[in-house]
């Protein structure tokens, strides 16, 4: 497995110009792998944007490695970054706490007609819903939460194009905090294969590191 990260160009108007919305991330992250692309692979793999220190930057969590140059198309020259991840998830320890940031898409199936044999998608609008989102999905994925040590940081709809043309706002939160691994093997797979819907376009990945 593997983690990168390149700081992206938004000073470069020419360059961030298609990146407007969620789908022309997704089309960047797949062509960043051109022997995928030309062998007609196409291996799941998780991404996330972060603003860090007013810098933007695209993540990619992936069973192999980017091209450098493909993944700095988008982004500054030289700030591409691959490494390694295997060898960090195979230090991680239960029952020890570290530190978080996931972006999920906070949504429920609700049945509004009896007999519905599929409920109707709606977002949760609520900080009190999204916070409860989280935490009831918390150790079915591999870790525990406490409620007083874990927030939202960013709330917000953000534009998503549909195969058919429609246009719909996917509400987007970002979560960060404390939490504690009780299952390293389901967090493991939680932190490679991300959890929530919509995981191709931004949101399910979740990286941590130790609790200082």
């Amino acid at each position: 497995m593997y983690l990168s990260r390149v700081e992206i160009d938004t000073r470069n108007r020419r360059k961030i110009k298609d990146l407007t919305r969620l789908t022309a991330f997704h089309n960047w992250v797949e062509s960043s792998f051109p022997n995928e692309v030309s062998q007609g692979i196409r291996r799941r793999k998780l991404w996330r944007i972060d603003r860090l220190q007013g810098k933007d930057y695209l993540l990619i969590v992936s069973e192999q490695a980017p091209s450098i140059p493909e993944l700095e198309k988008y982004g500054v020259e030289k700030s591409g970054q691959v490494k390694d991840y295997t060898s960090f998830l195979e230090g991680l320890e239960e029952d020890k706490n570290y530190r978080f940031r996931i972006t999920l898409n906070p949504v429920i199936a609700k049945i509004e007609v009896k007999g519905q044999q599929r409920g109707r998608i709606k977002p949760l609008v609520s900080v009190e819903e999204q916070m409860q989102f989280l935490y009831d999905r918390s150790e079915k994925n591999g870790f525990r939460l406490q409620k007083d040590n874990f927030h939202i940081t960013e709330r917000e709809f953000v534009p998503y194009k549909q195969a058919n043309g429609k246009l719909l706002r996917l509400n987007k939160v970002t979560y960060e905090g404390l939490l504690q691994i009780v299952d390293k093997d389901i967090f493991i797979k939680t932190l490679t294969k991300g959890f929530g819907k919509k995981k191709a376009y931004g949101f399910g990945m979740m990286t941590v590191i130790p609790e200082a």
